[in-house]
């Protein structure tokens, strides 16, 4: 993609997908499902994972998985709320973006 993506763009694409998934879900499919719509690295998506958990909009947990510990993330109260913000702001911008290209706006 030839757009650049903003943190307040990743953390809306992180919350939508975590929101999916009642019991929350992990890193890696997170990962996986970001990056079906975006060009991302983990390396990028990891820290955005933090600062959700950080700002209490994503909690996490483990569970053995195979053998090993695997680290879910799920969406908390407050992480609905600022998604359902992100949702009316993405509709505005995305309205006007549209409009703009498509030469609805005048200038």
């Amino acid at each position: 993609m030839v757009f650049n993506t903003g943190a307040a763009l990743l953390d809306a694409i992180v919350l939508a997908v975590v929101s999916k998934e009642k019991d929350g879900t992990y890193g890696y499919k997170i990962t996986q499902d970001v990056r079906s719509v975006l060009d991302v690295s983990e390396s990028t998506l990891y820290p955005v994972l933090r600062r959700l958990q950080k700002d209490e909009c994503l909690e996490t947990y483990d569970q053995a998985y195979a053998g090993r510990n695997r680290r879910y993330y799920k969406i908390t109260e407050k992480g609905m709320a600022q998604l359902n913000l992100y949702r009316v702001e993405w509709k505005t911008y995305s309205t006007k973006i549209s409009k703009l290209f498509e030469g609805g706006i005048e200038l």
